[in-house]
């Protein structure tokens, strides 16, 4: 199979699950307990208000209907429209969605910095004290739930020693990036300050997972028998480490890192509470205690989709960095 086909049946099969989250979603509405009207419309509202109030929603229509009208409006961008926030739940969706992707990125970019090069130490220096910490660490993270760790981290780093802001997002990455283009560096300092703790809480795990994913392929690298004879051919041992044996380790690592990329997407609810953090988990928290179900059904609608296209971004770079799973 040749990698342009590889790479058409994965979106082919990516249309497929989006297609398979927008029906579940849709669905979602019709087995929840409670109306949307009784939302929308006042408490003493007659019956006849409450008729042309599901009547705008297209709630008075059968199932099929209803679906084929949703669908249609998806594709022309139209989630619907968010009565609680009184404007369209897709501007609603898509201002929350940079803060969230913001905290995704982050917390990666924290996990791949420091679970890589601990990986690298625990296997080169196996049963040291180094390997023992790394591994310590590594089994701290995972067990450590989130919500605990970043109130910890609040209650320290941000009210005890007040070194960080205690919540909330600063300024956005853009807005930042812009500033610091144009030579002015207190924008990037605000964002930093206030992603840092967020992105700790988010990317602990993340972290203790790819330290021990990289401490285990690098140990199973390291005793193959390229790598004896690189050694053998005098080649200095940092080249055999990093050059070789770990190049051939971050490939599942990649893998991994783009999965849990979109799980952070979708998963960083808690987070957001405890932070602040004006993202769709926070958004989509708002929308459930509201019954707002245009916002509810188009938040889990783009999370569904950012994950499967983060899974087909790691399925084309894996393609390309092992042809053979192609073959």
């Amino acid at each position: 199979m040749s990698y342009g086909r590889f790479l058409l049946k994965r979106v082919l099969q990516g249309i497929l699950v989006v297609w398979g989250v927008i029906t579940v979603v849709f669905l979602l509405r019709f087995i929840t307990p409670g109306s949307p009207v009784d939302f929308v419309a006042p408490q003493d509202a007659s019956q006849e208000l409450r008729q042309r109030i599901a009547a705008e929603l297209g709630l008075n229509e059968p199932l099929y209907v209803q679906y084929v009208d949703y669908l249609v409006g998806l594709l022309n961008g139209d989630m619907g429209y968010s009565y609680i926030f009184g404007q369209e739940a897709s501007a609603i969706v898509f201002g929350k969605l940079p803060a969230t992707v913001e905290l995704a990125v982050a917390a990666t970019v924290v996990a791949v910095v420091l679970s890589i090069p601990l990986g690298v130490v625990s296997a080169t220096r196996r049963h040291q004290p180094a390997d023992y910490g790394a591994t310590t660490f590594s089994l701290l993270g995972i067990s450590t739930p989130n919500f605990w760790l970043g109130i910890m981290l609040l209650l320290v780093l941000a009210v005890q020693i007040d070194l960080f802001p205690v919540g909330r997002r600063g300024i956005a990455f853009s807005t930042a990036f812009w500033m610091l283009f144009e030579g002015n560096v207190s924008g990037m300092q605000t964002w930093l300050a206030h992603i840092t703790l967020p992105a700790l809480t988010l990317g602990t795990y993340f972290t203790a997972l790819i330290t021990r994913l990289t401490r285990s392929g690098m140990l199973d690298e390291l005793g193959k028998s390229y790598v004896q004879a690189a050694r053998a051919k005098g080649i200095p041992e940092t080249l055999v480490r990093y050059r070789h044996a770990l190049r051939n380790t971050l490939i599942p690592v990649i893998t991994v890192v783009g999965l849990q990329l979109g799980t952070l997407i979708g998963g960083a609810v808690i987070t957001e509470q405890v932070f602040n953090w004006p993202g769709l988990g926070q958004q989509v928290i708002s929308a459930v205690n509201n019954r707002d179900w245009p916002v509810l059904q188009g938040s889990l609608i783009v999370i569904g989709t950012g994950f499967v296209l983060v899974n087909i971004v790691v399925d084309s770079l894996y393609a390309y960095l092992d042809p053979r799973v192609i073959e």
